[in-house]
């Protein structure tokens, strides 16, 4: 298969954010992310493969400095407004680090949560580097840009929780936790440097801490954005688990 300079060069721009906005395009590597896309719901626009367009238009063509045998370009869905009932939801509050953004999608689409939540200001999702890392998460779990104080009010008016962790926060494991079942619960997440804003504070209706063991051992400031939100996430469906 012979590609064309300007094909070639159409594929690489979908590196940069301006060009996946302007054409609602992305790009997925490796065999199995483009196996998970075209079993998806997403649309697959075409699919490249090393045997076909060769060993230098392949290199070309990706991402990353060692070429994958395959590569896609997807078109991205059109966003869907978010639809507030019971479960379980993860809301990021600026989350900027595209590892952590993937890392927790996966986390989501492991412990079966259907739709994450976050603000404007959070990490592109169709940047190569959290495609990569959400590991075909991307294509199961649903999500949204969001104003998220809207989204926080509406989960409260419809009987929800709000939870968040601060190191000022009451020890999980002896909480409380409402797991979704009856009504919307929500855990937020905050940005890698700062934690959760002000704003979003304001709305938590449950502030958690997790605690190092033994508790009040001197050890590391805190955990990593995506470590914190498994540790949580795993509590929460350990409590349905258990009963």
């Amino acid at each position: 298969m012979h590609l064309s300079v300007n094909e070639i060069k159409s594929v690489r721009s979908l590196s940069s954010k301006k060009f996946r906005d302007e054409s609602g395009l992305f790009i997925v590597e490796g065999e199995k992310m483009v196996d998970e896309a075209l079993h998806s719901r997403f649309e697959v626009v075409k699919v490249y493969r090393r045997e076909e367009v060769g060993e230098e238009t392949m290199s070309r063509l990706s991402q990353f400095s060692t070429p994958s045998p395959v590569l896609a370009v997807l078109r991205k869905p059109a966003p869907q407004p978010v639809k507030v009932e019971k479960g379980l939801y993860l809301a990021l509050d600026s989350i900027r680090d595209p590892g952590n953004l993937g890392t927790i999608l996966r986390i989501a689409d492991w412990f079966g949560i259907k739709s994450v939540v976050a603000t404007p200001d959070t990490v592109e999702v169709f940047n190569p580097k959290v495609v990569q890392a959400t590991m075909g998460a991307i294509f199961r779990v649903d999500f949204h840009y969001t104003e998220l104080t809207s989204f926080a009010r509406d989960v409260l008016e419809a009987g929800g929780r709000v939870y968040g962790t601060f190191l000022d926060g009451r020890n999980i494991y002896s909480r409380d936790l409402a797991t979704g079942g009856d009504s919307p619960s929500v855990i937020v997440i905050g940005n890698e440097s700062n934690g959760i804003s002000d704003a979003m504070a304001s709305l938590v209706s449950d502030r958690l801490y997790i605690p190092p063991f033994p508790e009040g051992a001197q050890t590391s400031e805190s955990l990593n954005a995506a470590v914190a939100t498994a540790v949580t996430v795993a509590e929460f469906r350990r409590r349905i688990w258990a009963k």
